[in-house]
């Protein structure tokens, strides 16, 4: 097929749309179900970048969750435990594949965000992990290609018209890029810059060590980091993205928000939250927001005297202060990847408060002295990668 006819483009203005091959030849891509759109081409070709460049890195399977053209999460096919299972509303019982674990990953790492999301696989579309993603709320799938059974589940959702694409995993594009902005053309190299551990060895810190899992970790980061919208930053832990502060201007709101989408994942994990009592009649993104309420600063919005029974069989107590301070304080094995370097230690400051121990950035800023040393003072080791990964 050389060209594929769209609804519209990123608006319902904007006609006619389509995707096609500049040099008239073949797409890459087959639709083997429903209509995507624009915006759904742009998440399935970023986030395809992504899973495949993570599965070429470290062998593993990988899974991305994409909104917006920024992962909300990327992981990697470890499985679950139960702890796990429960957060991401995976019965005990259930059999995953490392796929399945991998999306199941992907898509708790901010299950708010996650809602609507365009997924990514790095490998053939299972049973389990269809049977995972029948049951989110997603706009559609791309993978390399589909078991047969796989195929059927996914082409039930949405009334018979769930998004799902296959692409070639063969497919090599062009060096260059072009795009036009204002009716002007604009030519790049492709980002084509391959990440693994050597882009780790450079370490400025008085802590010089760091283990496969941090490097794993790190790794990870920058990879996710390539594909998401600048600034960025990326906290990860145990081969997972647990929290993405994508498009922010300034890079400490970008270390602030992605810290408290880390610190909500971690919160997550206690047995008040795992514990709260849901009347079995809500649904869960209704339990997915109660939660991301219930643990943010206005808890009263979903336990208050006139609002809980909408949602629980019993009245909560609120989450208190202390209680969050000493759970959080408990965290640590954090690993964070910035797309450009730290202009100031304030970032290294907010990072240290959600557990980071191990931090990859470009370096190269007038005041890295100052970031060194305010890593040094929390132990935490880093390494300047000398390359930025700005991504537009």
């Amino acid at each position: 097929m050389n060209e594929i006819q769209l609804k519209y483009g990123c608006n319902p203005n904007q006609k006619p749309a389509r995707i096609f091959m500049a040099d008239g030849g073949s797409l890459p891509v087959e639709v083997l179900n429903g209509k995507p759109g624009y915006i759904n081409f742009l998440d399935a070709f970023n986030s395809w970048q992504l899973v495949k460049e993570l599965k070429e890195n470290t062998g593993l399977v990988a899974a991305a969750s994409f909104k917006h053209v920024s992962p909300a999460g990327a992981a990697l096919g470890f499985p679950l435990n139960g702890v796990l299972r429960r957060m991401y509303h995976i019965p005990a019982k259930m059999k995953l594949s490392p796929l399945a674990c991998a999306y199941a990953r992907a898509r708790g790492a901010d299950r708010m965000s996650s809602f609507g999301d365009w997924i990514a696989l790095s490998d053939i579309c299972d049973v389990p992990t269809a049977q995972i993603i029948k049951s989110e709320v997603t706009d559609g799938i791309i993978a390399p290609g589909y078991e047969p059974q796989a195929l059927e589940i996914l082409k039930s959702k949405k009334g018979g018209n769930y998004n799902v694409v296959e692409i070639s995993p063969s497919y090599v594009p062009v060096s260059l890029e072009h795009k036009q902005v204002y009716g002007i053309t604009f030519e790049q190299g492709r980002n084509d810059l391959k990440i693994d551990s050597r882009m780790l060895e450079n370490i400025v810190t008085e802590k010089k060590t760091l283990t496969d899992a941090q490097k794993r970790d790190l790794v990870l980061a920058l990879i996710t980091l390539k594909y998401t919208q600048s600034n960025s930053v990326c906290y990860v832990q145990d081969g997972q993205v647990i929290g993405v502060g994508a498009g922010q201007q300034s890079r400490i709101h970008c270390t602030r928000l992605a810290g408290q989408k880390a610190d909500l994942w971690q919160l997550r994990h206690m047995p008040k939250v795992l514990n709260l009592p849901f009347r079995d009649d809500v649904a869960k993104p209704n339990r997915d927001n109660a939660i991301d309420v219930y643990l943010g600063e206005t808890p009263e919005d979903v336990i208050g005297d006139n609002v809980w029974a909408q949602t629980f069989t019993r009245q909560p107590k609120p989450l208190t202060k202390a209680q969050r301070k000493k759970w959080l304080g408990k965290v640590t094995g954090v690993c964070l990847g910035s797309d450009a370097f730290f202009p100031f230690g304030d970032n290294i400051e907010r990072a240290h408060r959600s557990g980071v121990s191990a931090i990859v950035e470009a370096g190269g800023s007038i005041r890295d002295q100052q970031v060194i040393d305010t890593c040094n003072k929390y132990g935490i080791v880093m390494a300047f990668c000398g390359l930025r990964l700005f991504h537009h």
